[in-house]
């Protein structure tokens, strides 16, 4: 098989490689690209780096501030992966509480669900809350309790559940829920049911009431209760785990989920020692990346990219991109795993890069996505036609007018095919 056929979503990831091809003559990239660009009254931002190297191939407002929208998502994961490591899991527990009752504990799980397994869902098993659930029904039988009271901890977290800039419409039409560090089914008021979006005001609450009604299933009747704080040392009853930080990553990448994203910033202020509140969150991943020398050009509010008040550079988010892919940080993989593939998976899947002037760029383009009013980004790596591994940012729109993503997309095919070495 040539080495440019298209490549299927599964196909391994590139990563950045010193040897082999040619470097592209800048002024040739510079000649596909700039006609793409749409003139000089085009709001577009845009950069083109060797992955390699680092080394600008293609600048036009690289080092201008621009908003991210779920490009920001680049950031939080490169922070996560290198703060926590590939193989971290966030534990969910049952401890003993006060008055004969007991504490259902959140430690950040965004994935935490009540609903059955399903082996087709293509992904890692979810921590479960009915397995929680029977654990803790176990425990408590042998010393004669049949009836509980069941409290909650959230205070993992700290702070306002939404973020500075976010729009009051994302909680009720289910862009996110409320952030909490006890949630499950992502707070979905109906998680049987797919077309559902909404999102329940409690997480926490509703968390509890989820639990109790399953440890009255499992032959313990219990009610919801309060929320609280479990008592230090307190015995444990039951206890399940996330999936790993790489399968979590992959799957916030693939598919942009915001819920995923927020409570991965999360999780790195808590390993860093912040308040793990959006502040918390913000200040700690730019201190990770500060120490990966990938902080310049990045202030952001929140994980997920919906606050419109986040400024990113393109040359930033390309450095990240590189990063990512470099042999140099094997645990930063799943950034570049996670990236959907042009015409193929998550958010850039058909219709995008179907259409005669992105075509060229399907297979071989991976990248994140970042959609809000008024904003379209595209961020991302892709070999070019001679071989070498570049690494890209594309950043459209003034947030007042609509922006067509497909104009990003061509731009990023024409870096995929230009044989420029």
């Amino acid at each position: 098989m040539a080495a440019r056929e298209l490549v299927s979503a599964a196909a391994p990831a590139p990563a950045a490689d010193p040897g082999g091809a040619r470097v592209p003559n800048a002024s040739a990239l510079a000649g596909r690209l700039s006609g793409l660009m749409g003139g000089a009254g085009a709001k577009i931002n845009a950069v083109v780096i060797d992955a390699v190297t680092r080394r600008p191939l293609f600048e036009q407002g690289a080092g201008r501030p621009a908003t991210p929208a779920s490009t920001t998502k680049l950031a939080t994961t490169v922070a996560a992966l290198a703060a926590l490591g590939p193989g971290h899991r966030i534990t969910t527990q049952v401890v003993r509480g006060s008055g004969g009752g007991i504490v259902l504990v959140g430690g950040g799980d965004p994935t935490l669900t009540a609903l059955p397994a399903r082996p087709e869902a293509g992904h890692p098993p979810y921590a479960s809350l009915a397995d929680l659930a029977r654990q803790t029904a176990a425990a408590l039988k042998p010393s004669g309790v049949r009836r509980v009271r069941v409290d909650y901890d959230a205070s993992a977290y700290q702070g306002p559940r939404t973020a500075p800039g976010w729009k009051p419409n994302y909680l009720p039409d289910g862009e996110v829920a409320p952030v909490s560090a006890l949630t499950v089914d992502e707070g979905r008021v109906a998680p049987n049911d797919p077309a559902s979006k909404s999102r329940v005001a409690d997480p926490p609450a509703a968390a509890a009431a989820s639990f109790a009604r399953l440890l009255t299933r499992y032959g313990v009747a219990a009610k919801a209760g309060r929320g609280t704080r479990a008592q230090k040392g307190a015995v444990r009853l039951g206890a399940v785990q996330s999936p790993t930080a790489s399968a979590l990553i992959e799957h916030l990448m693939t598919e942009s989920d915001n819920d995923v994203a927020e409570a991965m910033a999360r999780q790195v202020a808590i390993r860093r020692g912040a308040p793990a509140s959006f502040t918390g969150a913000a200040q700690a991943v730019r201190q990770v990346l500060a120490g990966l020398d990938a902080a310049d050009g990045v202030s952001v509010n929140d994980g997920s990219g919906l606050s419109p008040l986040n400024r990113i550079t393109p040359l930033a988010l390309a450095r990240l991109a590189s990063l990512a892919a470099s042999p140099d940080h094997p645990e930063l993989r799943s950034v570049i795993t996670g990236m959907p593939v042009a015409g193929f998976s998550g958010t850039l899947r058909p219709p995008r890069y179907t259409v005669p002037a992105s075509q060229a760029g399907a297979g071989l383009v991976r990248a994140k996505t970042g959609t809000l009013s008024g904003v379209s980004t595209l961020a991302g790596v892709a070999y070019d036609a001679d071989g070498r591994l570049l690494a890209f940012a594309f950043m459209a729109g003034d947030g007042k007018t609509p922006v067509d993503p497909g104009g990003l997309d061509r731009l990023a095919a024409a870096v995929a095919s230009c044989g420029c070495g």
